[in-house]
């Protein structure tokens, strides 16, 4: 359907089981292929049956033009096809249930690349340099543009750099354990630059491979040089993740700007403002597959930048809660990790793209799991308090699932009380990083001793 966009094509609205999503279809488009294309986004066993915003249902053969189906107009989807009514035929691929693509492969490649870094970090000898060499091999091959799946090779090898850095650098001293990280980072980072200077196919994916890479080792480094706690890189870590969940989208759709500038119209002077460009440009039109590279750009950046917020998150909540030992610290750190949690839920509802959204409640609910087993651990005065908590706490997420199941979020009223409990969640955190990375303590300490 979109290779049959046209100038005249028609935007509508479906609203589903599913979610909602934006289409633009041609006007002669089946109903059959508008069921289909919301059946294909949102991941469902087979194209539903599609009704007016009246309740009217639209016969699978009939074209939404004949069906007075106009610019603007809302679609609801409910039910399911009859078997036996045309253009209903589920295809067979369908029928079995989404199978694994490629993404879910090197995905799981990356995580092996990672766990192979971190067993090869607590062995020596041979094994050790054997095990450094396969990952800088591994990583190598991944970046060279042969053979087919290149783009997701490159995407995979800044994994294996990253693992074979860590593997290197091991130390079990925990004082040096950001500046480990660090270096794995930077050794990501190059990887992914490398790769990125052979191919700029997965470019999107790599600058944020660069960036992060980047950003994780001058961090580390520089509180390593100033002599700070350990701490204080993770507290920042999670702050930076929570700030790029909210930022991030404003840089990831790039449009040309001939797109955007009437370039006739930038000189226009006095004399000339009552006359008619007579330039053979025109009206600007923007060409369909110009907004389909835009939207396919922003749309790999947003994803890419979603799971490097939830890698980040992984990492830095644990060994936050680990390295705050003295109580102010702990407490401080404890809260900062719910807070960037509940930011992080709380931005992931204004994304549309569904793989982006879930990887953001997967950062943060990993927040919220590593708060609980800190909470959890023997000793804690807060382990008799958690069945409490944990009932309250699902008597929540219970009220929020059926507000979402009810599309409540959709409405005003929950948007706004939304973005205050999110801009609330975000200053709460950034106080809270004060207490954490032990300023608020030393600033004590220094007035007792005065």
């Amino acid at each position: 359907m979109v290779g049959k966009l046209v100038a005249g094509s028609m935007a509508l609205t479906v609203h589903g089981p599913a979610g909602v999503i934006d289409l633009m279809v041609p006007p002669e488009a089946l109903a059959v292929d508008v069921a289909t294309e919301y059946a294909a986004q949102c991941r469902l066993a087979g194209p539903p049956q599609l009704h007016t915003r009246r309740g009217a249902p639209l016969a699978p053969q009939d074209s939404l033009a004949d069906a007075g189906i106009t610019t603007g107009s809302v679609l609801v989807a409910a039910g399911s096809l009859r078997p036996g009514a045309a253009g209903s035929v589920v295809p067979p691929g369908r029928r079995e249930g989404p199978r694994p693509g490629p993404v879910t492969f090197f995905a799981v490649a990356a995580g092996v690349a990672v766990l192979a870094g971190w067993c090869a970090a607590r062995v020596e000898g041979q094994q050790h340099d054997l095990a450094v060499g396969l990952l800088a091999l591994a990583a190598l091959v991944g970046v060279l543009p042969i053979g087919r799946l290149t783009a997701y090779r490159a995407v995979t090898a800044p994994a294996f750099g990253g693992a074979a850095a860590f593997a290197l650098e091991w130390s079990a001293t925990p004082e040096r354990l950001p500046t480990v990280i660090g270096a794995a980072a930077l050794g990501a980072a190059l990887t992914a630059a490398v790769a990125r200077a052979l191919d700029e196919e997965s470019d999107e994916a790599l600058r944020v491979w660069i960036v992060t890479g980047v950003v994780v080792f001058l961090l580390a480094g520089g509180v390593a040089l100033v002599g700070w706690s350990p701490q204080t890189v993770w507290a920042v870590l999670l702050v930076l993740a929570m700030l790029a969940a909210r930022f991030v989208p404003g840089f990831a759709v790039d449009v040309p700007d001939q797109y955007l500038l009437d370039l006739e119209r930038l000189a226009v002077t006095a004399w000339s403002a009552r006359e008619r460009p007579a330039g053979r440009r025109g009206r600007t039109v923007v060409p369909v597959d110009a907004v389909s590279a835009v939207a396919t750009r922003g749309t790999r950046l947003v994803t890419a930048a979603c799971a490097a917020i939830w890698a980040v998150c992984a990492v830095s909540a644990p060994l936050l809660l680990a390295t705050a030992t003295l109580a102010i610290d702990r407490t401080g750190a404890r809260v900062l990790v719910l807070l960037v949690g509940a930011a992080l839920l709380l931005a992931a509802r204004s994304y549309r793209h569904a793989a982006a959204r879930t990887l953001l409640r997967g950062a943060g609910l990993t927040c919220w799991v590593a708060l609980l087993v800190e909470l959890l651990q023997p000793g804690s005065m807060w382990r008799s308090a958690v069945p409490t908590v944990v009932v309250v706490a699902l008597a929540v997420v219970l009220v929020l699932v059926a507000v979402a199941t009810g599309r409540g979020w959709r409405s005003a009223w929950w948007s706004r009380r939304a973005e205050v409990a999110e801009g609330l969640a975000g200053s709460g955190a950034l106080a809270a990083t004060v207490v954490a990375v032990g300023l608020f303590r030393a600033l004590w300490e220094l007035k007792f001793r005065v």
